[in-house]
């Protein structure tokens, strides 16, 4: 972050983790003094005076408060750790737009990743394959196309984006519900590594020892939304926090989309009733190319990658898109059943393409 002093550094910690100090209050906080130090110190009637409750003042000489800074200032100091505030140039200039942006984010990766032009990807915990293969599949394309991939680390949907973007060689962001220390869920600990190692990043506004909490999922929705140029959203039920962030992501003044499904799989109910709201009904990567185009044609070139050869291939072209059957492949590429399927029993033999249950997918490795 900007060179500020050690003592500063701390006074920014102590505040944040400050369990009543919303980034509101921290705003408004910080706004009526010269810096963290200063408000750190003033008397509790001074900070009464700017609105905020005695409680948010109480805890902040605390032993406790003092000892989780210091543990976050030895975080800190390991490589690849960052902690970037509002007046960080490095801060991503999308966030801070927001009316409630996080006053401190945790970043384990790399930070600039956080300035590149990126879609979210997000949907069910519980999906179902054919969601999951569309989430990897949408997630190489648009990693091939130089969007970095942004999600939440959860399981189903969120995973797969990652997934999908790490095969394709591109990058991917994930934003914590938790503490960075506190990785959740732990099935994607060797995912989170795996993003840290390509050149992606972690994510969180919370205290690094912050254990799951449900209020902070959809806290953490509204920087997933926020980092990004538009949502979209895989599969997901009418309860699902999908949802969540599709709304914000449409009151932030981004892009929604939404994959339909089947009129009988309740996954599919939520994308239908954002695609009522108004969300852009999404058929193909092109779809989302489209609305993105001046981003598209802004963001630096992709490297080379499995995911670029196989998209010269017309039918892995379909394919990277989502699942299909045999019958529906030759109708979208305009060809004769028979010689589509020579074409998938060929593609097959060299490890390109799966078959699962009767749908064709791409095999991108």
């Amino acid at each position: 972050m900007n060179r500020i002093s050690p003592a500063e550094l701390e006074a920014r910690l102590r505040l944040h983790l400050l369990p009543e100090l919303g980034p509101r209050r921290l705003q408004r906080l910080l706004s009526a003094f010269p810096d963290a130090c200063s408000a750190l110190s003033a008397p509790a009637a001074a900070w009464r005076s700017l609105g905020l409750p005695a409680s948010c003042a109480e805890p902040r000489r605390s032993a406790g408060i003092r000892e989780r800074a210091g543990a976050a200032l030895a975080w800190l100091e390991q490589p690849h750790r960052h902690l970037l505030a509002w007046d960080d140039p490095r801060y991503p200039a999308l966030l801070a737009e927001l009316p409630d942006a996080p006053p401190l984010l945790f970043v384990e990766g790399d930070p600039a990743l956080l300035e590149t032009p990126q879609l979210a990807m997000v949907g069910s915990r519980r999906a179902s394959r054919p969601g999951l293969d569309n989430a990897a599949a949408f997630a190489r394309s648009l990693a091939g196309a130089g969007f970095s991939i942004t999600s939440g680390l959860a399981l189903g949907i969120d995973g797969a984006a990652h997934q999908g973007a790490l095969d394709a060689g591109g990058k991917t962001v994930a934003v914590l519900g938790t503490g960075l220390q506190r990785l959740y869920p732990r099935r994607h600990l060797r995912l989170a590594e795996a993003i840290i190692a390509g050149g992606g990043a972690l994510v969180s506004e919370l205290p690094l020892d912050c254990a799951p909490q449900a209020s902070n999922f959809p806290r953490r929705n509204r920087i997933i939304s926020g980092l990004s140029l538009g949502v979209l959203v895989v599969e997901a039920s009418p309860s699902s926090g999908s949802l969540i962030t599709a709304r914000l992501a449409a009151e932030q003044g981004r892009e929604v989309y939404a994959i339909p499904g089947s009129i009988h799989h309740p996954g599919a109910r939520g994308c239908h009733q954002l695609i009522r709201d108004g969300a852009t009904l999404v058929e193909s990567v092109e779809d989302v190319l489209q609305g993105l185009r001046g981003w598209q044609q802004l963001a630096p070139a992709a490297p080379p990658s499995s995911a670029g050869a196989a998209a010269a291939h017309p039918l892995l072209r379909q394919l990277l898109a989502g699942a299909l059957s045999s019958e529906a492949l030759a109708v979208a590429v305009d060809r004769p059943l028979a010689e589509v399927l020579a074409q998938l029993t060929e593609l097959e033999i060299e490890g390109r393409v799966g078959n699962d249950n009767g749908l064709w997918s791409a095999r991108i490795g």
